[in-house]
């Protein structure tokens, strides 16, 4: 007899068997229940394997706003080994035709708001059909004509070690790198976030980070999905809408970054919301302010940090539940589910309570980067990831985060962490946002410049200094502060460090 591989779209027949009717995703006001996920899923690889002939290895595009077509589309490439890459909307389109032509999709199913810019974006790729909708206000199922029309196809069963996903890193630095991820890397993500949250098919996940980022998309909803609890989308991240999610749809997890933490306790709504279901807030992407961490706390709910990068799946370190209250401002202890190291400059593992590079090893890894042998050569060793984000390990194996290494100070041969200093300038009331980084110097080699965006103008650099005053070495203070209008970022939120680099080396601007 033999036995068919358990690709993931098996979570969704196996659900729709058990809890047919269950609700498998919430999306603006109407629900999609396990059974009709999987006849959608049913029904469009009849039509990617069908209509459209796709075959094992090739890719799909998808560029549009959050939409429960992502997860149809991402378990019917499933069923049949294709690989689904997310297009970022909010990115221009030189950009969005460098990522077109480096993955070469065969198909490009577009949101219809987005339409009159895919000739652009896919100009030059002759072998590529696009799938779009003409009513912007029709927003799904955007295949519903095709599902109707095609006929049924048997497809080839697909490997759980077939590339599924190709997400494309946020770029902060350089040119974005496709990371390949297979169906066990989704599947190692998934045991991982259910570990960490004690996640349970009653859970009622809360989404309204971008389902093109591997965050939005597998740290909490595909896990979800994998249980058979349920899915509340938000196309987009309203922070009014999404605080009054959490007291009427009875959310029981929901993971943020911290732009968008921040956005919501400073609605109106925060204070007053009923979040009595909510077992925990979970965040990641970057480091998380202590003061944003207490506020949630003070909620009498659990934040969880959540370590990793696109390339891990996303998930590699982790804190769970029961650990957040007594080890604030930790990234928590490696997943379940994989390995990590603290790596020196040689590559030999450092003692605890040293800085070191987070390696990370496991199924939850990516294969490599898309047409880019260099890159993987340069980020995977011995099968090792090399993150680039430095941290220490406590004796109790908590880790703690202390910087990007490309954020490193070198001044007068000493590092300085740009991410320490940020943690102290964070405490003075009147700076809005901040970013720490390095200037040129004909002494030094590298002196660290703040670069600040203040709320009242009437801010000082002599009183921004003063700040570090008593709390670090001397030679560890910023030289110079540069006030900004706003800090430049990208779709995530993340703080663009070589944008920030140049306004720090250009002045005051």
């Amino acid at each position: 007899m033999t036995v068919l591989p358990r690709t993931i779209d098996n979570w969704i027949s196996g659900h729709a068997r058990f809890t047919p009717d269950k609700p498998a995703i919430v999306f603006e006001g109407s629900t999609l229940t396990y059974a009709q996920l999987l006849a959608q899923v049913d029904q469009t690889a009849s039509v990617l394997a069908g209509k459209f002939g796709l075959k094992r290895g090739e890719r799909i595009g998808y560029y549009g706003m959050n939409s429960p077509e992502v997860f149809v589309l991402l378990f019917a490439a499933a069923r049949l080994g294709l690989i689904l890459v997310p297009f970022n909307w909010r990115l221009a389109v030189p950009e969005l035709q460098f990522i077109a032509s480096d993955c070469a999709p065969r198909l490009l199913v577009v949101d219809g708001r987005f339409e009159e810019l895919v000739p652009d974006i896919v100009e030059g790729l002759a072998d590529c059909e696009i799938v779009s909708i003409a009513d912007a206000h029709d927003r799904w199922p955007l295949l519903s004509d095709l599902r109707q029309a095609s006929e049924p196809v048997v497809p080839w069963h697909a490997a759980t070690s077939d590339p599924l996903l190709i997400v494309y890193t946020s770029g902060t630095t350089g040119a974005p790198k496709g990371a390949v991820l297979t169906q066990d890397a989704m599947r190692c993500n998934a045991m991982m976030a259910q570990h960490a949250y004690d996640m349970t098919a009653h859970d009622h996940v809360l989404n309204v980070l971008p389902l093109f980022h591997v965050g939005g998309l597998a740290i909490q909803p595909l896990p979800a999905l994998s249980l058979g609890a349920t899915v509340i989308l938000h196309e987009k991240f309203i922070p009014d809408l999404a605080v009054r999610s959490l007291s009427e749809d009875g959310i029981t997890l929901i993971n943020v970054v911290p732009t968008v933490l921040q956005a919501m306790v400073q609605t109106e709504g925060w204070t007053a919301a009923d979040l009595k279901s909510l077992r925990a807030v979970s965040i990641g992407s970057t480091d998380v302010p202590t003061e944003l961490i207490e506020t949630v706390h003070r909620r009498a709910i659990p934040l969880v940090q959540i370590y990793g990068a696109t390339e891990t799946g996303p998930i590699a370190i982790y804190q769970r539940i029961d650990a957040a209250f007594d080890t604030v401002g930790s990234i928590g202890r490696t997943g379940l589910y994989c390995e990590t190291r603290l790596v020196d400059e040689a590559g030999q593992d450092v003692a605890d309570g040293d800085n070191g590079e987070i390696w990370v090893r496991g199924q939850n890894t990516l294969t490599g980067y898309w047409n880019n042998d260099e890159a993987t050569k340069a980020n995977i060793v011995d099968g090792w990831f090399r993150t680039g984000d430095v941290a220490q390990r406590d004796a109790d194996g908590n880790f703690w985060f202390a910087d990007r290494i490309k954020h490193v100070i070198i001044s007068g041969g000493e590092n300085i962490y740009a991410a320490e200093l940020e943690r102290v300038l964070r405490s003075h009331p009147e700076i809005r946002e901040l970013s720490i980084v390095g200037r040129q110097d004909d002494r030094w080699g590298e002196v660290p410049v703040a670069v600040v965006v203040r709320k009242d103008t009437a801010l000082t650099s002599q009183e921004v200094l003063a700040v570090y005053d008593g709390q670090l070495a001397r030679f560890k203070h910023p030289k110079d502060v540069v006030f900004v209008d706003a800090l430049p970022r990208n779709a995530m939120g993340k703080v663009l460090v070589d944008a920030v680099r140049q306004m720090a080396a250009a002045g005051s601007g």
